[in-house]
């Protein structure tokens, strides 16, 4: 289970047991401060893939744009006219690439299972988004690599995933637990880690956003 383990963030072999929820385990990483569910009970491609045919998150829902809004809005603020971005791991219809692109800008799509063709992974981008997509992220390390070859300097990366609570002994409350595809999940340490990793600034605009910038020169 959790015993010094390495984490697949990271990769230092820093993870000890945090919590048990309903009869899942959990750890954290003392290095990164990343907090995982046990891998023994990570979902397979197959189960991942019939969980995600329950969500309905249709481009012109008002209510999944209301909860998109905040990332939206920091985003926006920070975009130059026209710029071009990419919302990885889109799913079955993206209302954020929506939001996007009636704001004037231009947004391919990826996404392994719904958006699967990866010619839009050979160009580079003024913005990439990434909304409810890294608490799923078997390889963090490796997808954050991709991220920063696909990001321009001068652009922004936008996450929106649930921050854990700072308290163990509140985890069983937390919702986002309830959903077993989600493996991963990043505290503010964590996201500072990340952009101490590449060189990135870190923002936190709203609650579950964070905005990561990769600058120039």
């Amino acid at each position: 289970m959790f015993d010094d383990s390495a984490c697949p963030l990271c990769g230092q072999a820093a993870v000890r047991h945090l919590s048990c929820v309903r009869g899942v385990d959990f750890g954290q990483c003392g290095h990164c401060g990343l907090m995982q569910r046990d891998p023994a009970q990570w979902p397979d491609a197959q189960s991942e893939r019939a969980y995600y045919q329950l969500h309905r998150n249709a481009p012109d829902d008002s209510g999944y744009r209301r909860f998109l809004q905040p990332l939206f809005d920091a985003l926006q603020r920070r975009l130059a006219t026209a710029a071009r971005g990419l919302d990885f791991g889109c799913g079955d219809g993206s209302a954020l690439a929506a939001m996007l692109r009636e704001a004037g800008h231009a947004v391919a799509l990826y996404d392994p299972i719904y958006a699967p063709d990866r010619a839009c992974l050979t160009h580079r981008y003024d913005f990439i988004t990434a909304s409810e997509v890294f608490e799923h992220l078997h390889r963090p390390a490796e997808t954050l690599a991709q991220l920063n070859r696909l990001l321009r300097p001068g652009g922004w990366l936008g996450v929106m995933t649930g921050t854990p609570p700072r308290a163990p002994e509140d985890l069983p409350q937390w919702h986002y637990l309830r959903d077993p595809t989600h493996v991963l999940f990043y505290s503010q340490r964590t996201m500072a880690w990340i952009a101490s990793q590449f060189g990135w600034r870190v923002e936190m605009p709203a609650r579950h956003v964070t905005l990561f910038y990769k600058p120039e020169g």
